[in-house]
């Protein structure tokens, strides 16, 4: 397995043991954060959330669809500052509707079945990121990006 085969690897490997994601949008110039349950398309091209329609967020995302997600493996120990890894995503987000969303609410729920009340609401919209590239970091300070697209 090559260098570029591996990091995919490990992002792919972050991607699914991972169950919450720091999503942050933003309103005029404000930045905000929300934590929020995901999960990733096998490709890695695509992250998925549900969110209330009645949400600050879902409203910033209304105004500008430009999204960053933070996907990490802390522990909240000092081992974090060299085993720890960490994925930001920096794409485009907006709410997928009609038959689409059946096929990927049950790509989200299989990671998430106790959220099913939650997302079959009415008021809940499941949103899709289409993501353009990661920066994936390791030992702290290893950075490296990952164009997706």
């Amino acid at each position: 397995m090559n260098d570029t085969q591996m990091l995919k690897k490990n992002l792919y490997d972050l991607l699914t043991s991972q169950k919450l994601a720091v999503l942050s949008t933003n309103d005029k110039g404000q930045s905000y954060a929300n934590l929020v349950a995901f999960v990733a398309t096998e490709d890695m091209k695509e992250l998925l959330f549900a969110t209330a329609r009645t949400t600050r967020k879902y409203g910033y995302l209304s105004d500008n669809s430009h999204v960053a997600m933070l996907i990490d493996s802390r522990s909240h120990h000092e081992a974090d500052f060299h085993e720890a890894v960490a994925a930001t995503a920096i794409g485009i987000a907006k709410e997928i509707k009609g038959s689409e969303k059946d096929s990927l609410l049950s790509l989200y729920l299989n990671k998430h079945p106790h959220l099913v009340d939650f997302v079959n609401a009415p008021s809940c919209a499941l949103i899709r990121v289409n993501v353009s590239s990661y920066y994936f970091v390791s030992r702290f300070q290893n950075v490296v990006r990952i164009d997706i697209r």
